[in-house]
């Protein structure tokens, strides 16, 4: 009877062990399944409603993620792993999600034939393995020049974004990461202002060679448009204010008064003489030069009307980041004081003029010499088309400055997963796999190619039919892809189809470990509350 007991017990327990890996594939083939019709330029919208009715349409892996409610633990884990590779790489999201997927459901074939999931996973080790050494192999090195970087930017934004708005936002993204380029240091790529306005359509985003600031000037009679224009930065309060300590000043008459009102006054005004003196001596008298100041802390009425007599524009209360920014557009040197102001410290812009839209005022700063920071004004009708371009262009910017770190690109349209599937299964490789790993090798050769089926898929055609020409191409020694219009063999680098080489290298890298910890998962237990330390008893001391 006990040991009729143990068999039962031991049957029991493998049966539940069994039903927890059951859960892991099962997950990651549900995550995989809503996320594979948006891969590729021609994948379908997300329509996200949360709580409170609000509406979002996308088909942004990293915003999906991000923003739908997941319930699974395993799909949670696979979600956050996905955009921790967004956040690294800046693309990838979908890929790491499909090829999760596909390597559990490939896993399972071999499982459910009585295969230990260890031996799949010694094989997924190898094959990753060979799979990086390949990529490395298979990249193309490019110094990078604008029209590579062009291609590169349109692949990333016709993944995200309408075709045809992409190919018209791509020359603005290329243009504002060379802008701020400065050999041999890596773009920085804060050093791209991204500024949105909800106005006229999303074609209307342009980049500007210099600085939008949110606000206007604050006097009617101020010029609204100045050309050749010395720009002053200033951290100066111009205004009359309380001291910044607890302090009383107590006064017994309305004369007393009046000479603590006067002599703050004079305080102020000796500051705008300065200001005034400093642009007659450097503007003249011909109206040929003018003025501007940008202060980051405030300008009373009284200053104002005094700076707007003697032709200044002048904006208060400017951003910090935008004072910094300004130094490094127009150049100069930011004052915190007006005791000694020559005209060293002031920087230069060609086109300095106010824009009103509605009620909302906009000061742009343009036509500057050597910009070392410059802004990405975007438009569009509403809020929603503003967040998915504001979304697409930070992937963009970001596939530019791989581009332009590495050194290299990847021929894309599912052309390197299906050389690297070739090069898994070929008899050179499979001789130096030993043991049961071969079929781990081969579950990870078949998984990889889910993302050339699947950008068939998405373009409406047999899945079967271009992955055998795709297979074809390759065999007969060229560079095979995938023509999203056609469905047949292309080459992508004449088509200028381009995947970012780190993007892939982190992709195969972090599915195959995610995959991995999931198969060799036998056991979902409940925890106690994760994340706080110390001992079993509950407190710091262990309880009472």
């Amino acid at each position: 009877m006990a040991s009729a007991a143990q068999l039962l017990n031991s049957k029991a327990e493998s049966r539940r062990r069994g039903e927890a890996l059951r859960v892991n594939i099962s997950a990651g083939e549900g995550l995989q399944d809503v996320l594979a019709s948006n891969l590729g330029p021609t994948g379908t919208l997300k329509m996200l409603v949360d709580g409170a009715g609000a509406i979002k349409l996308t088909k942004d892996g990293s915003v999906l993620l991000k923003e739908m409610q997941i319930q699974n633990p395993t799909a949670v884990m696979i979600a956050r792993a996905a955009t921790a590779q967004d956040e690294i790489c800046g693309d990838g999201t979908t890929s790491v999600v499909l090829m999760v997927g596909e390597l559990l459901k490939q896993a399972d074939r071999y499982i459910s034939e009585g295969l230990h999931p260890r031996v799949i996973t010694d094989g997924y080790e190898l094959a990753k393995t060979e799979a990086l050494r390949f990529l490395d192999t298979f990249k193309i090195e490019r110094e990078p020049d604008r029209e590579l970087l062009l291609s590169v930017a349109r692949t990333s934004l016709s993944t995200k974004i309408n075709p045809t708005l992409g190919e018209q936002l791509t020359p603005a993204i290329v243009d504002s990461v060379l802008a701020i380029y400065q050999k041999p240091a890596k773009p920085d790529l804060h050093m791209v202002e991204i500024m949105t306005m909800q106005h006229r359509t999303a074609a209307d985003t342009q980049l500007i060679r210099g600085l939008a600031l949110d606000h206007g000037a604050r006097h009617p009679d101020m010029p609204k448009e100045v050309r050749n224009a010395y720009i002053l930065t200033l951290n100066v309060s111009l205004e009359y204010e309380k001291s910044e300590i607890n302090s009383g000043f107590y006064y017994s008459s309305a004369e007393q008064r009046e000479k603590l009102v006067e002599s703050e006054r004079k305080f102020v005004d000796e500051k705008l003489r300065r200001i005034v003196e400093l642009k007659k001596d450097v503007c003249g008298t011909d109206g040929k030069k003018n003025f501007v100041i940008v202060n980051q802390k405030g300008i009373d009425p009284l200053s104002l009307d005094v700076l707007a007599k003697n032709g200044i524009f002048a904006l208060r209360r400017a951003k910090r980041r935008n004072m910094e920014r300004l130094q490094l557009i127009c150049g100069g040197i930011s004052q915190n004081s007006v005791d000694d102001l020559k005209p060293d410290v002031l920087g230069w812009a060609g086109h300095v003029y106010e824009h009103t839209l509605g009620e909302e005022k906009f000061t742009f700063i343009e036509e500057v010499k050597d910009p070392k920071s410059v802004t990405l004004l975007i438009k569009g009708p509403n809020a929603h088309t503003i967040t998915q371009i504001k979304d697409a262009v930070r992937d963009g910017l970001r596939s530019v400055y791989n581009m332009i770190v590495d050194g290299s690109v990847v021929p894309g349209g599912g052309a390197f997963q299906v050389a690297v599937a070739s090069r898994l299964n070929s008899d050179d490789f499979q001789k130096s796999v030993k043991g049961k790993a071969k079929w781990g090798v081969s579950a990870f050769a078949e998984a990889l190619l889910i993302i050339p089926k699947t950008l068939a898929a998405n373009s409406g055609h047999d899945i079967q039919d271009c992955l055998a020409a795709l297979q074809d191409e390759h065999a007969e020694g060229h560079t095979a892809g995938l023509d999203l219009t056609l469905g047949e063999p292309m080459d992508p680098v004449q088509m200028g189809v381009y995947d970012s080489f780190r993007v892939l290298r982190n992709s195969i890298a972090s599915a195959t470990g995610i995959a991995s910890n999931l198969l060799l998962c036998d056991e979902m237990l409940k925890a106690r509350q994760m994340g706080k330390s110390g001992p079993p008893g509950g407190g710091e001391e262990g309880g009472e």
